[in-house]
């Protein structure tokens, strides 16, 4: 089975990016062998921004493909996540 790979696109500024961590964190610890996570500081790294098309932290990437912006719930990143394993 492979991993689903989630981006998650924040910077040092926002307000609710924090949360947005915290939830994909959650998630993480409880499917550690479904997810690969990979934070992705848009002040730091503006190019991989672009690519995604993306305006607003957070933003949520799974497996190229924007999911969310904004902080999600837990439940709509799991099943996010579920529909794509």
């Amino acid at each position: 089975m492979s991993k689903v790979k989630i981006e998650l696109f924040t910077s040092p500024m926002c307000p609710h990016c924090p949360a947005a961590k915290r939830v994909v964190e959650e998630v993480v610890s409880e499917m550690p062998n479904d997810v690969d996570v990979e934070y992705i500081n848009v002040m730091e790294n503006p190019q991989k921004a672009v690519e995604y098309g993306i305006m607003a932290v957070p933003t949520i990437v799974i497996n190229g493909d924007v999911e969310f912006i904004g902080a999600p719930t837990k439940e709509a990143l799991i099943e996010a996540i579920k529909r794509r394993l």
